[in-house]
């Protein structure tokens, strides 16, 4: 018996050990290697030790195919956008909407960011919205710090307004997604709190900066026939995807068909190949999350429902309002240790076996939504927003981001969860 426990201890410190090293090479990216192969090895690696079987493994990556269909349809539509100058047509709007102005730039960029977040996801304004904003605020030769972060952590601020604003919302709601009128009613105000919070954190960080004029606006950007098909594209997309919720439909087959649909008919109108906008959809993401889901299900395998279960149920012996907060913002913290997706995937199976509903269910979902906006290993979002901003040549360090983000995380998602409370008490 003793030998058994011995064994059983022995596997469990192997699968902590190898989940643990895999994020951590993730977040780190040795040699530059994608986050997608260090997490797919270390999937790959518990099963060839026989620490999770085929079959569960197996079982385990099909449980997202509906957050994969949406990814690769949020993908293919950014790129759609990106190649057809949409995003540059944006920016070249906030531009001429500033009127000179270095503020009402900034103003503009957040409205941007958040539209750009809500309707086609974090990973949108982190991959493609980020460097149009910054070949904007180049081209003005102005500095371009306040618009950077500012695309980063409204990415995650925002990315709560609808189902379809992250990925992560798909995985913690991935057995139970609220309809579209339910979700309006529990995040609407939270969302429009964070967003506010998070705009004035970055506004009083870069004050200085944002003082300022603009004496090189730089040319109009017009859309091309293409982009005006891809923008009321774009437009039918989100229709779609609301019809869907309302239906209470899982999100990820709409959103593939409808992107194929868009992209075959822009690609018709621009005369243009639509097989190279594959190239655009990063398939690594794909493989990353599937890995992810295999990673979770081993720690899962452990006990890890049971002990996430025995915290919250710790958690709600506490006073309503203060185990809203403990719990969000324990979360919140948590991302950044973790990352949002993994801990997205425990939060959701809790959830499901815990039967989780009303504020609790919202202090978990803002607090896996909100928390990456404290460092730059919270979110998938924050760490493909790091990679734009290297392609384009800007180093941005992960103390500048935690400076910014020890003070915007905390009172964005503490401010939204007491919205959250005040609204349930209405």
């Amino acid at each position: 018996m003793a030998m058994v426990s011995s064994a059983l201890s022995l596997s469990a410190i192997l699968v902590l050990a190898i989940v643990g090293l895999s994020l951590v090479l993730m977040l780190l990216r040795p040699r530059d290697v994608a986050e997608g192969w260090w997490v797919a090895g270390g999937a790959l690696l518990l099963v060839a030790l026989r620490l999770i079987s085929a079959p569960a493994a197996l079982h385990a990556v099909a449980e997202g195919t509906d957050v994969y269909l949406f990814l690769i349809g949020m993908m293919l539509l950014s790129e759609l956008a990106r190649d057809q100058g949409v995003f540059d047509w944006l920016s070249s709007v906030a531009m001429r909407d500033a009127k000179g102005s270095c503020f009402r730039l900034f103003c503009a960029v957040s409205i941007v960011g958040a539209l750009v977040t809500a309707l086609l996801s974090n990973d949108a304004t982190a991959v493609v919205l980020t460097p149009a904003i910054l070949a904007v605020v180049r081209k003005a030769r102005l500095s371009p710090l306040p618009y950077l972060f500012l695309c980063a952590l409204m990415a995650n601020a925002a990315s709560f307004v609808l189902p379809i604003s992250n990925p992560a919302n798909l995985v913690v709601f991935r057995a139970g997604m609220p309809p579209l009128e339910q979700w309006l009613r529990l995040f609407g105000v939270p969302s429009v709190v964070a967003i506010v919070v998070t705009f004035a954190v970055v506004g009083a960080q870069f004050r200085r900066q944002l003082r300022g004029r603009i004496d090189h606006e730089g040319q109009p950007v017009e859309l091309t026939r293409g982009g005006r098909f891809t923008l009321w594209g774009l437009a039918g997309v989100i229709l779609v995807l609301f019809g869907a919720s309302i239906l209470g439909m899982n999100l990820g087959l709409p959103t593939l068909v409808a992107a194929v649909v868009i992209t075959a008919g822009a690609s018709f109108y621009s005369r243009s190949d639509p097989r190279r906008l594959l190239r655009g959809v990063s398939w690594i993401t794909i493989l990353l999350v599937a890995g992810l889901f295999v990673l979770v299900n081993a720690v899962e395998s452990l006990g890890a429902l049971r002990l996430a279960q025995a915290w919250l149920a710790g958690a709600e012996r506490l006073t309503p309002h203060t185990a809203v907060l403990v719990v969000g913002l324990g979360l919140g913290v948590l991302n950044n240790l973790v990352n949002n997706l993994p801990l997205g995937l425990i939060a959701g199976g809790t959830m499901q076996a815990a039967h989780v509903k009303g504020l609790m269910a919202q202090a978990v979902m803002m607090g896996i939504d909100l928390g990456p906006n404290l460092s730059v290993t919270g979110s998938l979002a924050t760490i493909l927003w790091l990679s734009a901003l290297r392609k384009e040549g800007v180093e941005v360090s992960a103390g500048s981001f935690l400076k910014l983000g020890v003070v915007a995380m905390p009172l964005a998602l503490a401010a939204a969860l007491g919205s959250a409370m005040v609204m349930a008490g209405r």
